[in-house]
């Protein structure tokens, strides 16, 4: 039987010769025989809870070393999640301290001259950002259209927009935006209309908002690699990077959204959080990451443009989790409703749904009927975006009454739907 080993540090193959006696004591020898973590140092388990920054006690440890993995119901290729302090992997014997640079006109080069020019990638065991929460109706409706109407089966993305903690470093998540997109089951493009996202952007500054991360969706029928499943694919790696650099932030986020099928054939719609590294983003920056992803390239591995070392050993290749920085993940109710219509999804938003929204929500205050980003996205396409749109968002944002003339002139345009 083959278990892959996720650690913070990749994911590697085991095969456990005789899995119907072997033990979990026999599983962690083989574990320090291959990846050199000693025995007392290994924390097993089946949860992927355990590779979180500070994951919880209530974590389920594979704790009995006599536990046959036959009662553990392992199937060939499964997960094992392991654990262990930094550095614990032993080291390579150490090189020698200085050597001479033939032909480099007689300079001599000391080992410690060599690393500082290397490149070196290693896992970031703690995320810049603390935690991020979603509000509850925004992540419903994103994955609610991604299930029903979608079925999984193309990617989508959304713009996060919200608040940072500037004390505790979390991230809440009020609203998502949906930008002009064209999705496949491993790809999806984002066709960006700058005057809409700066719409967008000026809303979220009256809200006393901004944005704040990326949500993607995973296709159930992604590209799959030869050795097994992956977090996230090298395409997924460089647009994540690359909107992570371009977001300006330090806790900025990026959550996944996938369908996880299970043995019995339902599914179960599952977030997960991480930040890109800050290795990942200076490699970005510097050009070294290759951005141009081929068909044949294996989607759990990103390319380099310069050889670096990961893993301890030079390499043109690094394995995708060593860029992914876990982040808890929570929920919350936030200020705004999300009942109007969303953008971007194939059938353009009219005034009807205006005048529908607003005879719905009739029985509310009218701050209230508007307190919906994806209507006010709709108002700025005819409303002054510099000069109405702040003053209507504030009104959100604080709860207060809507000066009558805005009002007016909402109702009246939902009249002509």
């Amino acid at each position: 039987m083959i278990l892959r080993i996720r650690s913070r540090d990749g994911t590697d193959r085991i095969t456990v010769p005789d899995s119907a006696s072997a033990t979990v004591a026999d599983l962690q020898r083989l574990i320090e025989s291959h990846l050199t973590v000693p025995v007392p140092l290994q924390r097993l388990s089946l949860d992927p809870a355990l590779l979180l920054p500070n994951p919880s006690a209530a974590v389920p440890l594979l704790a009995n070393p006599a536990a046959p993995l036959a009662s553990l119901r392992l199937a060939n290729g499964a997960f094992v999640y392991l654990a262990y302090p930094p550095d614990a992997r032993s080291a390579r014997p150490p090189p020698p301290k200085a050597l001479s640079a033939a032909g480099f006109f007689g300079k001599k080069m000391t080992m410690d001259d060599l690393i500082a020019r290397q490149i070196r990638v290693t896992r970031q065991e703690n995320a810049l950002c603390a935690a991020a929460s979603f509000d509850r109706d925004a992540a419903n409706a994103f994955q609610l259209y991604v299930a029903e109407s979608l079925a999984f089966a193309v990617k989508r993305a959304g713009f996060l927009y919200g608040r940072v903690d500037a004390e505790t470093k979390e991230v809440f998540v009020d609203f998502i935006y949906e930008p002009p997109q064209q999705g496949s089951e491993d790809v999806v493009h984002l066709t960006r209309d700058p005057e809409e996202e700066a719409r967008v952007d000026t809303i979220a500054e009256g809200l006393g908002m901004r944005r704040v991360g990326l949500v993607f969706t995973q296709a159930v029928g992604r590209k799959a690699s030869e050795t097994g499943e992956y977090t996230m694919s090298n395409r997924e790696v460089v647009q994540a990077v690359q909107l992570q650099a371009e977001g300006g932030i330090p806790e900025w986020v990026t959550a996944i959204v996938k369908l996880e099928v299970g043995d019995d054939g339902t599914g179960d719609v599952h977030f997960e959080a991480f930040q890109m590294s800050e290795i990942c983003v200076k490699l970005f920056k510097d050009g070294v990451l290759e951005t141009e992803v081929q068909d044949a390239d294996d989607p759990r591995l990103s390319k380099m443009r310069k050889e670096v070392v990961a893993g301890g050993k030079d390499t043109m290749e690094v394995d995708n989790d060593f860029f992914l920085v876990p982040v808890k993940i929570s929920d919350h109710q936030g200020p705004l409703s999300v009942g109007f219509p969303i953008e971007n999804r194939g059938s353009p938003v009219g005034m009807s749904a205006l005048r529908s929204h607003l005879e719905r929500m009739k029985h509310l205050a009218f701050v209230r009927r508007i307190s919906d980003f994806h209507l006010l996205l709709k108002l700025a396409t005819f409303l002054d975006v510099k000069a109405d749109m702040p003053t209507i968002a504030a009104c959100v944002k604080t709860q207060s009454r809507v000066p009558e003339g805005y009002q007016f002139l909402i109702e009246s345009f939902a009249s002509q739907g």
